[in-house]
């Protein structure tokens, strides 16, 4: 049945049939979880079950998430006629039963690939299979691919993506397409018509502010991914996210440090896919993931990214329009000191300096929200004085008298 598919999707392809990727999966930013950043290799169906059993537990899938991806080193081998098949000794019972039991919790599987020869750990990647995996794929209920950039040589990038995203389309099952190059071939130039999000950097690290040297490639801590989104924000929106990569939330860094990494992922409109154990959470790690009105800020239906509007000695400030003529204001403290903060609203003119958005504070007056604080404040006719703990946020929902 398998080989008859594929000689059917080759002939159509060989008539030129127009493939595209699917609509309507990723109107917002997608949320999840990913095996990755907590266990590597080290991976298995009941960690997958257990996990999406947590997921709901939590309360993170009634918060918005509904992804459980599994990364790399899941793979076996290929068989006679080159279909990929699952590390029988890791996945007992197969991957469209685990499917089956992801679903049943009313949650989706996303599964992982390369556009290479090999993955990044080694496991057999999709070159000159991709028609193949696809099929496979829809065959076992695989709701969302991560396709890595391992063992690339001289590929074109958009053609390798391309090739993927025709075969997921011709496979017929929708499935979001995440493209993980790590923004090497400038993936905002090209991939929105390719996939639902791409990678804008080098995989993340769990600190704050630091680089992780593997000798010829590096991983970076969230203040330094986070200035690596500079410039990039026009190339997102609905359907098409920039991704800085998976959350390191709940794995080691102090709680302000986590509640400013989740405010700015949120603020960047990213995919928040999470990248903790979320079967052993502290409470204070279930509340920055599952906050509702951060989340609010992250999924707006507008889909716009927030700039950076002015810094001063450690300080920044944020703008992020929201549907409705609402705005989300972060002030980031990236000092080791406590800083504060006086801004005064009457004097403020805010352009957006890629979109048609601006607000003068001196004709409109805001109400305003403390966000993480669930504490409403003076209305933008008052300037605001506050200040903000080392490493942390203060995040303000302006809304419109």
């Amino acid at each position: 049945m398998k080989n008859t598919i594929l000689l059917l999707l080759c002939f159509v392809m060989s008539l030129g049939g127009y493939a595209q990727k699917f609509d309507g999966l990723a109107d917002t930013p997608p949320m999840g979880w990913n095996t990755w950043n907590t266990f590597a290799c080290d991976i298995n169906g009941e960690l997958i079950r257990e996990t999406a059993d947590a997921m709901v537990a939590s309360g993170m899938k009634e918060a918005g998430y509904e992804y459980v991806i599994i990364d790399d080193c899941w793979h076996g081998e290929r068989d006679k006629k080159g279909f990929i098949q699952v590390d029988r000794e890791r996945f007992p019972s197969g991957m469209k039963a685990l499917a089956d039991y992801v679903h049943s919790k009313g949650l989706k599987l996303g599964i992982y690939s390369d556009a290479g020869t090999k993955t990044c750990a080694g496991e057999p990647g999709s070159r000159g299979h991709e028609y193949q995996d696809a099929i496979t794929y829809a065959e076992w209920g695989i709701d969302y691919l991560k396709y890595d950039w391992c063992s690339t040589g001289t590929q074109n990038a958009p053609a390798s993506y391309s090739t993927m995203r025709d075969a997921l389309y011709e496979a017929g099952r929708p499935v979001l397409f995440a493209i993980c190059e790590w923004g090497d071939n400038q993936p905002w130039e090209w991939a929105q018509d390719v996939g639902h999000m791409w990678r804008t950097t080098g995989d993340i690290y769990n600190c704050w502010d630091c680089e992780e040297d593997h000798g010829d490639w590096s991983s970076w801590g969230v203040l330094r991914i986070l200035d690596m989104q500079d410039g990039l924000r026009k190339y997102a929106g609905p359907g098409h996210w920039n991704d800085p990569d998976m959350m390191e939330v709940g794995n080691g860094m102090s709680q302000s440090e986590d509640r400013a990494h989740f405010t700015m992922w949120s603020m960047l409109a990213a995919p928040l896919i999470a990248g903790n154990d979320i079967r052993n959470m502290t409470p204070e790690t279930i509340e920055i993931l599952t906050h509702e009105k951060m989340i609010a800020i992250n999924q707006d239906p507008l889909g716009v990214q927030a700039w950076k509007y002015e810094e001063n000695d450690g300080l920044e400030t944020w703008f992020k329009p929201l549907e409705n003529g609402d705005w989300a204001v972060t002030f980031l403290n990236r000092a080791d000191e406590a800083r504060k903060v006086n801004f005064n609203w009457k004097e403020k003119v805010v352009e957006d300096p890629d979109f048609d958005y601006s607000v003068d504070f001196s004709e409109t007056t805001y109400t305003v929200e403390d966000i993480w604080n669930d504490k409403k404040l003076k209305n933008t006719n008052k300037a605001l004085k506050a200040e903000v703990a080392p490493h942390d946020v203060l995040t303000l929902r302006l809304s419109r008298i």
